[in-house]
């Protein structure tokens, strides 16, 4: 329990990354696992990860994300993405994967996938694709903690063109549209934030317990 706290307060949002030191591969796709095991609504992932080890890629990246350096110095870019096209085909595959995975019976199924089917066919895009970003949220809550205990930094970041990034990394073409950033990496020992208190409310006035 101190360990996870202890971790948590460890963490920040790094300024300043070491360029020349790289999160290793098995951290790497640690990661990438955590990612995949993130809880979605419906258990649906209308989510995908990008994982950038590519200097000239993010040195790019650095003009669509209005100058931040992290995106170039950081070890690895993560761009959180949504699915562009979260429609029938998209929600039936789920239930075939649920029937492959697990074994149940299409007609157990059935009442869980017709309902969706209509929950989401009454919804219009921009809810739908306001729905998916909150996935994307959850997704970067997970691989900031899971960051924290492997004492790898990070930096989570919502500024950046959207548009301009999705061009440079030909997202169109994989129907995906970018939502979050994260690089990540090592933190620089000249990062001065690296030592500042952490500054959050007093927990009494951010947690409530109902107790007996």
């Amino acid at each position: 329990m101190e360990k996870t706290l202890d971790s948590l307060s460890w963490r920040y949002a790094v300024k300043k990354f070491s360029p020349e030191r790289v999160v290793s591969e098995a951290k790497i796709t640690l990661l990438g696992a955590a990612f995949n095991l993130t809880a979605t609504s419906y258990g649906l992932q209308p989510i995908r990860l990008l994982i950038v080890r590519n200097q000239a890629l993010q040195d790019q990246l650095v003009s669509t994300s209005y100058g931040q350096r992290q995106v170039a110095d950081a070890s690895h870019l993560l761009v959180l993405c949504i699915e562009k096209s979260i429609d029938r085909d998209y929600i039936e595959s789920y239930f075939e994967r649920v029937h492959q995975v697990r074994g149940t019976s299409q007609e157990i199924l059935r009442p869980f996938r017709e309902g969706l089917l209509e929950s989401f066919s009454e919804k219009t895009p921009e809810e739908i694709r306001n729905w998916a970003v909150n996935q994307a949220y959850l997704a970067m809550g997970n691989l900031l903690t899971v960051c924290a205990v492997e004492r790898i930094d990070s930096c989570p970041m919502e500024g950046f063109d959207p548009a301009a990034l999705s061009e440079i990394l030909d997202l169109s073409e994989k129907n995906l549209e970018p939502v979050l950033l994260l690089p990540v990496g090592y933190r620089s020992e000249t990062d001065m934030f690296s030592e500042f208190k952490k500054v959050r409310k007093d927990e009494t006035e951010t947690v409530i317990y109902y107790k007996e």
